[in-house]
């Protein structure tokens, strides 16, 4: 079975954005950088691929030039087991210039767009009560970052 990672291009930063996810997710480690050399797409000796593991996933970073720009098109999932895990995550992966979206997604500073959900907004989504659902879908819509008291006072039917 092949192994499937994502792989995400950056100018020039891919270094600079595994070391801050790297810390932002505990257990989390860089395992390789790799370098350009004689006649590469970057000065040789500067960084070509840093290779990481965050959270058991491992990803790819490549400082591949201005060519290409990360998009929303592309994100990374977050599932928090509660509030405080979302509000931890939520504050990390925005800090220093990164963009808060609606609906728990948000951008971190160097352009890669998160989804910082807690577990139970897909149990409370998936519920086979309809009206639950949809009151959960409403309440979502319209928060930025994912409050569970107040999803859980949707699915309740006492919003």
């Amino acid at each position: 079975m092949p192994k499937i990672s994502p792989f995400l291009w950056f100018d020039n930063q891919a270094e600079e954005a595994a070391k801050f996810y790297v810390a932002v997710f505990p257990g989390s480690k860089i395992t390789k950088v790799s370098r350009y050399g004689e006649g590469g797409r970057g000065p040789a000796g500067s960084v070509m691929v840093v290779e990481f593991v965050i959270d058991g996933q491992t990803v790819m970073a490549l400082n591949g030039g201005p060519t290409f720009k990360l998009t929303e098109a592309f994100s990374m999932n977050v599932e928090c087991k509660d509030q405080a895990e979302v509000d931890r995550y939520w504050k990390a992966l925005a800090a220093d210039g990164g963009e808060e979206g609606p609906c728990g997604w948000l951008k971190d500073k160097f352009g890669l767009s998160w989804q910082v959900n807690p577990t139970i907004l897909k149990e409370m989504l998936d519920d086979p009560d309809r009206q639950k659902a949809k009151r959960v879908m409403d309440a979502m819509m319209k928060m930025k970052k994912i409050e569970i008291p107040i999803l859980k006072k949707a699915y309740d039917g006492q919003l």
